[in-house]
Formats: C-alpha cells, sequence, structure tokens
C-alpha cells in the first residue's frame, strides 16, 4: 500500500519539458500573430489619416474658391456690372479717381479692383498680375490664377475709405467717401462693400515651409483706405487649373468652354465677342500631403484642365479634384 507522503508528491507532480516547449511555441505563434494585427492596423491608421488630411485640404480649398465664383457678378441689387458708373473703361481704367488699393508688392492695377464688367478673369498657366505673389516664393509654374469680382451678400454700413457700391435694381455706383452718391436715393438703395479676390498657387508655403501653397490678393480697407492683403488659404495645393463657360448668344447656356484669359471675354482683344458672359466655371486642383511617406511612389499621370503635369514619380501622396460651378448671378 502507498504511503499517504508518496501520494501528495504524485499530486504535486510538474509539467514536463515538452509540455513546456509546446506551451512556449504556442505562445510565441500567438504573440507573433498579435503583433502582425497591431502593425497591420498600425499601417492602415497611417494611411488612412494621410489620406483623409490630403482630402480635407482638398475640400477646404475648393469650398473656399467655390465661395467666391459661385457669387461673381453679385452687385447688391443688381447683377450687371457694366452698369456701374465708376468701373474700368476701356479708356480709362479709373473713371471716377478711386483710390487704387496696393499691397506688400504694389498695386496690381487699377483694373484689378475696377473692372466689374468682368466678374471673373484669370491667367492661363502663368501669373501675370503686375504685383508679385507675397510670402516669399515665386508662383507655381504652369498654375492658373482668378479673379472674382463681387460685393457682399448682406448689405454694409456706410464706411469712409471703404470701396463700395450703391445699387438699385437698374443701376449701380463705385464710390469710398462714405456718403451715399447724391443719384441714389437711401430709401430705395443699398449699399454693399466690393469684394475682389485673386487665387493662385504659390511655389512654397510660409507656414510650412517646402510646400506648395494656395494663395489669395484680398481687397480689404485698413487705415481708412483700400489696400490688397495676400493670404495664405491651403499648404499642400500644388497646382490650379479653370476653364470658364462662355454663352456668346444670350440664350443663358454654355456654348464654349475657354480658358482664363481668352480673348473673347476681353473687350479690349480683337476676338472679344460682345455679349459674351461667363456662366460656369470648371476648376481642378492638384492637392499633395505635406511630408512623404514611406512605400509611397507616386507615379500617376496628372492632366488637370489644359495642362499635362505628368509623372512626379516621388513619395508625396497626392489627389486630383475637380468641380463645375455655377455662378449664380450670371443668367439674365
Amino acid at each position: 500500500m502507498m504511503k499517504p507522503e508518496m501520494q501528495l508528491r504524485d499530486r504535486q507532480a510538474g509539467v514536463t519539458l515538452v509540455e513546456i516547449m509546446v506551451a512556449l511555441a504556442i505562445g510565441s505563434f500567438l504573440m507573433i500573430g498579435a503583433i502582425q494585427v497591431y502593425n497591420q492596423s498600425r499601417q492602415a491608421y497611417i494611411i488612412n489619416e494621410s489620406i483623409a488630411r490630403v482630402q480635407e485640404t482638398a475640400q477646404f480649398a475648393m469650398d473656399t474658391v467655390e465661395a467666391d465664383l459661385r457669387m461673381a457678378s453679385n452687385w447688391g441689387r443688381h447683377s450687371r456690372g457694366s452698369a456701374i458708373e465708376g468701373r474700368s473703361l476701356i479708356a480709362d481704367n479709373n473713371p471716377k479717381g478711386l483710390t487704387v488699393p496696393v499691397g506688400a508688392t504694389g498695386s496690381c492695377g487699377a483694373t484689378w479692383a475696377f473692372d466689374l464688367a468682368r466678374p471673373l478673369a484669370g491667367g492661363n498657366n502663368a501669373y501675370t498680375l503686375p504685383c508679385a505673389p507675397d510670402g516669399g516664393a515665386a508662383a507655381q509654374a504652369n498654375s492658373d490664377f482668378v479673379t472674382a469680382r463681387r460685393a457682399t451678400v448682406a448689405p454694409s454700413a456706410l464706411q469712409a475709405g471703404q470701396l463700395q457700391i450703391q445699387s438699385t435694381r437698374i443701376q449701380g455706383e463705385l464710390f469710398q467717401d462714405g456718403v451715399v452718391p447724391s443719384t441714389f436715393d437711401p430709401a430705395e438703395s443699398e449699399t454693399h462693400d466690393l469684394l475682389v479676390n485673386t487665387y493662385y498657387v504659390a511655389a512654397d508655403s510660409a507656414l510650412i515651409p517646402g510646400v506648395p501653397t494656395l494663395r489669395r490678393k484680398s481687397l480689404q480697407s485698413v487705415g481708412g483706405a483700400p489696400v490688397i492683403i495676400d493670404q495664405e488659404v491651403a499648404p499642400g495645393v500644388q497646382n490650379m487649373q479653370l476653364q470658364f463657360g462662355v454663352d456668346v448668344d444670350a440664350d443663358n447656356t454654355v456654348d464654349r468652354y475657354v480658358n482664363p484669359g481668352d480673348g473673347i471675354l476681353d473687350p479690349a482683344d480683337a476676338n472679344f465677342i460682345p455679349g459674351s458672359r461667363v456662366i460656369t466655371a470648371r476648376i481642378w486642383l492638384v492637392v499633395r500631403g505635406v511630408s512623404p511617406e514611406l512605400g509611397i511612389v507616386d507615379n500617376a499621370n496628372y492632366t488637370p484642365g489644359d495642362t499635362a503635369l505628368g509623372n512626379f514619380n516621388d513619395d508625396y501622396r497626392r489627389i486630383l479634384v475637380s468641380k463645375t460651378i455655377l455662378l449664380r448671378n450670371a443668367r439674365s
């Protein structure tokens, strides 16, 4: 008969070496699997975050430009820039002798603020305004720029020094002395601030060096005088292309799309078509990440608008977005 102390020792016997090795092997496989799942999840998170950042930049930039383009040719109570006294004329860019706004890099010319007969204007694949880009960087090569002119949607208070428009249903007038023009009845007209914004792409960002950026020159009033403020809008925008949908026969439909600066929209150009109006605007934006990413090689062929940017072949994430915008006030 087995003694009690021998039975106790048998019950307390440990695991064998083989059992320990099997347990360690199983644990190792489980640990490796958990680490792989974690790494894959982490990588997926980083990729999704990168994609979201680029998409967010593209959405913000598009929304900002769209707001001005959609409301171009709103002059308060009417939408005919050619009916506003004080607008630029072919023979006189500033017939009322208003203060021409100047920025840190000089004046963009009188027509920049006063060419109200052309609510949308721009340049194709080059920045050609006389006021140089601000922020310490040159304009991005092969990128368009666009200038949108309009009035504020809501009426504004009279303010001396601010370029403003007094308007009725049939006429309007530019002024800046803070006094309603004598030809208007304040009870039957409205005062609106003049808004002018030029959007362009700079080759380098002042906020994130080494990154191209969307900038704009904006008409503002500082110290009782109109000035041009150059603002950084969206770092990461690498190229912008536009085309204007033009109605040439006054039937309120787009007859053709042309590039910014096309002569059919310029009264001073030999190719000008009287009565032609911009009804829609197509815009393309190429947006890239602000920093390179491991494992990415962008070898896509980018062809926004009329420009072939080709293959960047680098490690930046990019997207190309586009939109067609209907000008709310362009139709007669």
